[in-house]
C-alpha cells in the first residue's frame, strides 16, 4: 500500500471494514437479468480493487478462441471509511455509480452518470462501436437478412438498460470422478444467434447443458441439451454416416428404446443416483480442417444453430473413432475434431421466437475430448460445437450439491 500514493494515508482496518468486508458478499460469478440474453460476470478482488468483470464469449464461429472480457464496475477507497463505486460502461472512462446488495445471493448496479455512455455520433455511432466489440465485423460484413434483424434487436434491447443491472448468483458445478468428462463453462455455436456460454453438469444418468447466454428463441436459463448416459450410440463406419438418413434410423431407434423403458418405469424415480458411468482415458485427439457449407436458416431457430454428426464406436487401444459430418448438416465452425471417443443419444430443446412452443427434439451427443464435445440436432440437421471455457474462476464452488440444484432451477424460471 506504501508503494502507491494515494494509498499512504489509508490504514490496513480500513480497507477491510469497508472494502472487503462490505463487498465480501458479491464476489464470485453471476449472471444478469437482460431478459433473454443473460450473461457471465465474474466479481473479483484485484489488488486495493474490486472489479466485475463481464465475460464475452469470442467472435463467432471461433470456438476455441480465449474469452472475451471487459470492466462494468469497480470498487475501491478514495478516502478513508468511504469505498466509492465507479461505473465502467462506455467508452468515456469511469464515473459515478452505486451498489446495492439486496440480499446475499443478488445484487443490483445502477450508473448515476449514464450520459457518459453517449457518444458523440449518436446511436449509430454507439451500435457500428458495439457491433465491432460484440461480432467483431460490420454489419455490411453480415449479408443474411435474418442474422441482421437478431443482431439489431439484441443491441436496442440489451443497450437500453444502460449498466443499470440486477444479478443473480451462479455457482460451477459440482465434479465426481466418474463423471464422462470434467463439467464447467463451454462456448457453442448457435447458428445465426452467434456464440453462446453453456454449462454442463451430471445428474445421476442424465449430463445437462444450461445456458447461461441465450436468445430470444432459447433464453438464457434454460435446458439446451440434455444426454442420457444410459443409452450410447453406436455410429456407422464413416462411409456410412454420410448418409443423414443412416444416422436418422439409428437415433430414432434409440429413441423409441427410451419411450418404451419410460413407460415400463414410470414409477420409477426420473434420475438414478450414483449410477456408473467410466469416462474413457484416451489421449486427446486434435482438429482438422473441412470445409461445410453455411448453415440454412431456419424457420425456427433451436436457440441453437450449426450442424454435424459423427462417428463413434468403442474407443479401443487408445485410438478415437473417425468422425465426418453427414451430407446436408450444416456447422458454423468449419474446423472441429475429425475423431471422437463415443455418443450418446440425448435431447435438444428448439422453440420460436420468443420462447414459443419449446420442445425437445432427438439429438447426438459427441464427446471429442475432455474440453471439447457436439451435439447434433437431428430434426434443424445442424451441428453444434463446445469448447471448454479456460479461465479460472475464485468463490465459485457452490456450498453444496443441492445449492446448485436450486441455483438451477432459480435462473430455469425466470425465463420459464
Amino acid at each position: 500500500m506504501k508503494i502507491l500514493p494515494d494509498y499512504e494515508h489509508m490504514e490496513y482496518r480500513d480497507v477491510y471494514t469497508c472494502l472487503l468486508h462490505r463487498y465480501r458478499h458479491i464476489l464470485g460469478l453471476w449472471q444478469p437479468d437482460i431478459g433473454p440474453y443473460g450473461g457471465l460476470l465474474n466479481v473479483v478482488v484485484d489488488g486495493l480493487f474490486i472489479i466485475g468483470w463481464m465475460y464475452l464469449p469470442p467472435h463467432d464461429p471461433h470456438v476455441d478462441d480465449p474469452m472475451r472480457f471487459k470492466p462494468l464496475f469497480r470498487i475501491h477507497l478514495m478516502e478513508r471509511k468511504s469505498a466509492t463505486v465507479e461505473c465502467m460502461y462506455g467508452h468515456r472512462g469511469p464515473h459515478n455509480g452505486h451498489i446495492q446488495i439486496v440480499k446475499k445471493d443478488e445484487f443490483s448496479t445502477k450508473c448515476n452518470q449514464t450520459d457518459h455512455h453517449r457518444m458523440s455520433g449518436g446511436r449509430q455511432e454507439e451500435f457500428r462501436t458495439w457491433l465491432r466489440e460484440e461480432w467483431g465485423r460490420t454489419l455490411e460484413d453480415i449479408f443474411h437478412e435474418h442474422m441482421q434483424e437478431l443482431i439489431l434487436m439484441k443491441f436496442i434491447y440489451t443497450s437500453q438498460y444502460d449498466n443499470c443491472l440486477t444479478y443473480r448468483r451462479i455457482y460451477l458445478p459440482p465434479s465426481h470422478p466418474d463423471d464422462l468428462l470434467r463439467p464447467g463453462l463451454f462456448k457453442g455455436t448457435y447458428g445465426s444467434h452467434g456464440l453462446e456460454i453453456v454449462m454442463l453438469s451430471f445428474h445421476g444418468r442424465h449430463a445437462r447443458g444450461t445456458k447461461i447466454t441465450g436468445d430470444p428463441n432459447i433464453p438464457a436459463g434454460q435446458q439446451t441439451v440434455e444426454i442420457d448416459l444410459m443409452h450410447r450410440i453406436q455410429l456407422p463406419d464413416v462411409e456410412n454416416l454420410r448418409n443423414f438418413n443412416e444416422l436418422s434410423r439409428i437415433v430414432l431407434e434409440v429413441r423409441e428404446q427410451v419411450r418404451q423403458e419410460q413407460q415400463q418405469q414410470e414409477d420409477g424415480p426420473e434420475d438414478g443416483e450414483g449410477c456408473s458411468r467410466q469416462s474413457p482415458q484416451e489421449p486427446q485427439q486434435g482438429p482438422a480442417q473441412l470445409s461445410v457449407e453455411p448453415p440454412a436458416e431456419k424457420g425456427r431457430e433451436p436457440g441453437d444453430g450449426g450442424a454435424v454428426a459423427a462417428a463413434e464406436q468403442p474407443a479401443q487401444s487408445g485410438q478415437g473413432q473417425p468422425f465426418v459430418l453427414p451430407m446436408g448438416v450444416s456447422s458454423r465452425n468449419e474446423d472441429y475434431p475429425r475423431t471422437c471417443r463415443m455418443c450418446f443419444y440425448g435431447t435438444g430443446l428448439i422453440a420460436g421466437h420468443g420462447f414459443t412452443s419449446p420442445e425437445r427434439t432427438p439429438g447426438v451427443f459427441i464427446l471429442f475430448d475432455e474440453d471439447r464435445f457436439g451435439f447434433i440436432w437431428l430434426e434443424l440437421k445442424s451441428f453444434s460445437l463446445y469448447s471448454r471455457v479456460q479461465a479460472t474462476f475464485r468463490n465459485a464452488d457452490a456450498p453444496s450439491p443441492q445449492a446448485f440444484e436450486e441455483m438451477l432451477k432459480n435462473i430455469q424460471s425466470l425465463t420459464s
